[in-house]
């Protein structure tokens, strides 16, 4: 069990780190000693007044991810992916999450795989309480990641409020190589749709290399929970915003199926599942905060969200729109001689990308690494690809025992979940074979 404290007291974390209570400790703080990266303080201030029960899921979902990436994973055996958390989170309400972690709990270890367990203590107030933001009220509020799925939600919610009407687009990144992605596909959209507003919150969150005492924090890689912390500042947002959060998303990619017995899920990630997002709604919703929340393309392929797109705006328009979105699970441009937000081309993202590409007939001018003639990546790609995985999965295909054991939603058909990952497959399989 690796217990674990969010606290926004410098004298609650120095207390901490002096009893030893807690293995890891994370200090969130804006403009002081803190254990964060970027500008975001812990009341959103920049927001305005947001719901104190939305700030408080920004710093629980912080906490988890924090906690997600300081906990080394063991590799190998049955039990790679079962860690034990007991994380303190410091609230506005903690009485009204106490209520809530059997709920919680439950909903962060669909997400991850592990077990965990919440406890809250009382935030600290705001010395002055936030100035009132005008004109925050919007007909949409749309997750913005930079990818494909994102891209075309956003541009088709735009399309569909038309003009006289806005929309906020919310973006989250870790790594500074997704940042002009982002703000290059706002700038497209408010070209497609010059008379409406795109109001852009742009949020740069991440826990940083370092601890308060000056060690290095370990680093695991796999951060199943990353996007937890993006619906929450989401919610955040749409909360100002009084709309509802659109989390564009393909129904296929949604559903997760694995691509083999030993995967838990090609993804290795639940955060658009339709099981997990209809919890976080519920469990937000039943605290008192905004959690209207949706995933308008759950029902649909990735080809299909090219398609659709295609045919809003055309298809030279949408393949230009498109090939200039990252996809890759690799952007962060660490690796030898890569140009940062390079896509590798052989990832789960990249290939029902491509494949998505194919199968609606959307020319794809995206460069990827596989295809350099150089040789510069063929050890960078050959370590990242998974088409042989993907290919295997393609033949078996996916069955009705896969889909039984995906946690589909009560107001989710079986039926529905089959149908769509059959044509998910279909998609991939002009791709690999």
């Amino acid at each position: 069990m690796s217990r674990l404290l969010l606290t926004l007291s410098e004298s609650s974390a120095d207390a901490a780190l002096s009893d030893g209570a807690f293995d890891e400790v994370f200090l969130w703080t804006k403009g002081g000693r803190t254990t964060f990266t970027g500008s975001t303080g812990p009341f959103l201030s920049e927001l305005g007044a947001v719901n104190p029960i939305n700030v408080d899921l920004v710093r629980i979902a912080l906490a988890v991810l924090a906690s997600d990436r300081s906990i080394l994973r063991e590799r190998g055996g049955s039990t790679w992916n079962a860690r034990d958390f007991d994380i303190t989170v410091e609230v506005a309400s903690p009485e009204v999450w106490a209520a809530r972690t059997d709920e919680l709990s439950a909903l962060v270890g669909f997400l991850t795989g592990d077990r965990w367990a919440f406890s809250f203590a009382q935030a600290p107030g705001m010395a002055f309480p936030p100035l009132p933001i005008a004109g925050q009220r919007h007909g949409r509020t749309v997750l913005l990641s930079g990818g494909a799925d994102s891209a075309v939600g956003a541009l088709m919610s735009a399309l569909d409020l038309g003009a006289g009407s806005s929309q906020a687009l919310v973006s989250h990144f870790s790594f500074t190589a997704i940042s002009p992605v982002q703000r290059d596909l706002v700038s497209a959209i408010e070209g497609f749709v010059p008379d409406q507003p795109q109001i852009h919150h742009q949020f740069h969150l991440s826990r940083g290399a370092t601890r308060l005492d000056g060690t290095t924090f370990r680093n695991e890689s796999s951060t199943r929970s990353r996007s937890f912390l993006f619906l929450a500042l989401g919610l955040a947002v749409a909360e100002r915003a009084q709309s509802t959060l659109w989390i564009p998303e393909n129904g296929f990619a949604s559903l997760n199926p694995p691509l083999g017995p030993d995967r838990r899920g090609s993804l290795s990630t639940h955060t658009t599942h339709p099981r997990f997002l209809r919890n976080l709604s519920a469990i937000v919703t039943s605290a008192g905060g905004h959690g209207s929340l949706e995933n308008p393309f759950e029902a649909i392929t990735k080809g299909e969200m090219f398609r659709r797109l295609a045919a809003a705006i055309g298809v030279d328009n949408a393949s230009a729109y498109l090939s200039a979105t990252n996809s890759c699970s690799h952007t962060d441009g660490r690796y030898s001689g890569a140009p940062a937000g390079s896509s590798c081309g052989v990832c789960f993202g990249c290939l029902v990308r491509r494949a998505a590409f194919g199968a609606s007939g959307v020319p794809d001018t995206t460069t990827y690494l596989v295809d350099d003639t150089t040789g510069r990546f063929d050890e960078f790609v050959r370590g990242k690809t998974i088409v042989e995985p993907m290919r295997d999965f393609v033949y078996r295909g996916v069955r009705p025992r896969d889909i039984m054991v995906m946690s589909l939603p009560e107001d989710y058909a079986a039926q529905g979940a089959l149908a769509l990952c059959t044509l998910g497959v279909d998609e991939l399989r002009g791709l690999v074979g």
